[in-house]
């Protein structure tokens, strides 16, 4: 059987709901309209909380520290070495006596020098017994009341100072006495004059006998001698 087209019209509005049935003779009423309205004006808040609104983002600024840099200093420390009871405690100048000659000498002590250095005057080399001997002399301060002394060459060294000619002095053996403590040892003659101090003890006498402290000065005071025999 054939289902004629004007009842399937009819029946489509009732498959699709039975609020939106009306006849195509029928005008919609105001109401219908006005009820429909706020349906639709319902559904748009609907809507738009699915798309939230662009909202501005501020970045806070950055919390800036001022840290002070506090810088520590380390200072010298000055620790007290103790030192051997057999050795002598020296300053930077100290009064020697020296033999031949019987003399008391202001002396710098110097750890620099390898040998000890005499300030003479006159000095003229001479033979005897077919050896090398020097004659020179000594004085504390005035050249006259200068010691003459003799004695034998036991070598010559070269000495080379900044400023000045290389030297040939030569070397002798003389006793070195300061405090207590006497040395023999080797003395190189030259003309020191032109310097404040006649005599310099250098590290052939301090070796293995004394230490110097250079911030003092005559720590020893007088020399004493060895009695002579």
């Amino acid at each position: 059987m054939r289902t004629s087209p004007l009842i399937l019209l009819l029946l489509a509005p009732l498959i699709g709901g039975c609020e939106s049935l009306h006849f195509p003779w029928q005008k919609s009423s105001p109401a219908a309209v006005e009820a429909t309205a706020p349906a639709e004006t319902a559904a748009l808040p609907e809507a738009a909380q699915q798309c939230p609104p662009v909202q501005e983002v501020v970045c806070a600024e950055p919390e800036v520290k001022v840290v002070e840099r506090v810088i520590e200093r380390t200072f010298e420390k000055v620790v007290e070495v103790p030192v051997a009871k057999d050795k002598l405690v020296l300053g930077s100048v100290e009064m020697v006596a020296i033999e031949p000659g019987g003399l008391l000498l202001e002396s710098l002590i110097d750890t620099g020098a390898p040998t000890s250095s005499l300030s003479v005057g006159g000095l003229k080399p001479f033979e005897r017994d077919g050896k090398e001997w020097v004659r020179f002399k000594v004085s504390v301060g005035d050249e006259d009341d200068a010691l003459s002394v003799e004695l034998p060459v036991k070598r010559y060294v070269r000495v080379a100072r900044p400023g000045f000619d290389t030297q040939r002095r030569p070397v002798v053996d003389m006793s070195l006495t300061v405090g207590e403590v006497t040395h023999m040892v080797e003395v190189n003659l030259t003309d020191r004059t032109s310097l404040d101090y006649r005599l310099l003890v250098g590290r052939n006498f301090l070796k293995d006998a004394a230490v110097v402290d250079v911030s003092r000065r005559k720590v020893q005071g007088q020399p004493r001698p060895p009695a002579p025999k």
